[in-house]
């Protein structure tokens, strides 16, 4: 399944040291370098690989051919239905990621793939909260469907908190706040904001932390929204323009969905 921050994945003092290496270097925008660290000889590796660079594609909008490779051997790897799920999950990903860019126009195979992942996974599987999220992404973003993607949402939050899993909540917290920004609810929106910001500050999610500055500077008054905004470009700076989408947003600050 794609990691998240769950305490055993190189988040937590006594993990793994070959997880903490690699979310070290994940979390200061080194994809590549993080997956070179995994032996994608098993199905775990391999889809962890994926996920990886996958993840890069979304936030470089570079690394179609390596991920798309990655992709297919984790799918050759994987044999359990959980496996399979998670395979399929980043199919919907990488499919999503790759729409929502304008590389291609993979729509269909982004909702088929989470459909496939959705009838593999059990709902109670560890790979449901990932899974509820990224459709709701689709929802959102692709479907334009603000309703559904905030179901989504919610069913992954939910089971995020349940999981102990803080980073996925930092994504949840974010996406419910960009819709409930977009309803004109500022309170909430600031909360949500505020608390995907302070996970990922305590998580050390570098390349997370100036799109969550940015998107509380939307939701909040002057002068602390330009002190916030500020904040980000000089983090956007320091990962030397990752993501790239972010630059949009902090040329022109305004409200919008929220894509990471």
């Amino acid at each position: 399944m794609a990691h998240s921050a769950m305490s055993g994945h190189g988040t937590t003092e006594g993990d793994d040291p070959l997880q903490t290496a690699v979310w070290r270097l994940r979390s200061r925008a080194c994809w590549v370098d993080a997956a070179a660290l995994l032996r994608p000889d098993t199905a775990a590796p391999a889809l962890q690989r994926t996920a990886l660079l996958v993840e890069r594609c979304l936030y470089t909008e570079q690394g179609w051919e390596d991920a798309d490779d990655a992709l297919r051997t984790a799918e050759a790897l994987a044999h359990s239905d959980d496996e399979r799920g998670a395979a399929a999950c980043e199919r919907g990903y990488l499919a999503y990621a790759a729409t929502l860019h304008s590389v291609r126009d993979r729509a269909d195979e982004a909702r088929a793939a989470l459909g496939r992942a959705a009838a593999l996974i059990p709902p109670d599987g560890a790979g449901r909260a990932l899974l509820d999220f990224r459709r709701g992404l689709v929802a959102e973003n692709l479907a334009r469907s603000p309703q559904a993607a905030r179901a989504a949402y919610r069913r992954a939050h939910a089971a995020a908190a349940d999981r102990a899993d803080p980073l996925l909540l930092s994504f949840t917290h974010r996406h419910l706040a960009g819709l409930a920004l977009r309803d004109g609810e500022l309170a909430e929106a600031r909360h949500g904001f505020a608390e995907s910001l302070r996970i990922r500050e305590e998580l050390g999610y570098l390349v997370g932390t100036a799109p969550a500055l940015a998107s509380l500077a939307d939701a909040e008054a002057e002068p602390e929204a330009s002190r916030l905004r500020e904040e980000a470009r000089r983090l956007f700076r320091l990962l030397g323009g990752v993501p790239t989408w972010l630059a949009r947003q902090l040329a022109m600050p305004a409200p919008g969905a929220a894509t990471a």
